[in-house]
């Protein structure tokens, strides 16, 4: 898999969980409603794939040390992975009550990020444990973070 591919894929892998992950959560808290929930990822799936990927695009330029096809494949990607890792979190939702759905999305979500930043680790002869347990925290913190602004939000 060449440079570009696993540039895209991370951080549309790690992006997608993140904020679909923060954004259902706080919309959960906020609302309880499974339709809120399933309209967000859907917005969250297209607009904030294609804002990370014109992202990754800009980024890949500014370097001024990628091919054309380079910066175009890790466009790509981005936009691929996010799209589809955000989408997966709709799954779920049509296939559980709204509750439920949460915390299986919040254990899938922390299990993407667990296995790819595992096998990420080990593929770069790194102990895994500092990548995995910095990444998971991260995502347990926003999870934590967006579940009380929509509480917050939610009394107003």
């Amino acid at each position: 898999m060449n440079n570009s591919i696993k540039r895209g894929f991370s951080f549309g892998l790690t992006s997608g969980v993140i904020t679909t992950l923060g954004l259902m959560v706080g919309l959960h808290s906020g609302t309880h409603l499974a339709s809120v929930v399933i309209s967000g990822i859907l917005v969250i799936a297209v607009a904030d794939s294609l804002s990370d990927a014109l992202g990754i695009h800009m980024a890949e330029e500014f370097e001024n040390q990628h091919t054309p096809k380079e910066i175009w494949t890790a466009t790509a990607v981005t936009f691929l992975s996010k799209l589809l890792v955000a989408a997966s979190f709709i799954i779920p939702i049509l296939l559980f009550n709204l509750n439920t759905a949460i915390i299986i999305s919040i254990a899938w979500g922390l299990s993407l990020i667990f296995i790819f930043n595992f096998l990420m680790a080990k593929q770069q002869h790194n102990k895994p444990w500092h990548a995995v347990g910095e990444h998971l925290a991260i995502a347990i913190l926003v999870i934590i973070a967006t579940h009380y602004l929509g509480d917050l939000l939610a009394r107003q």
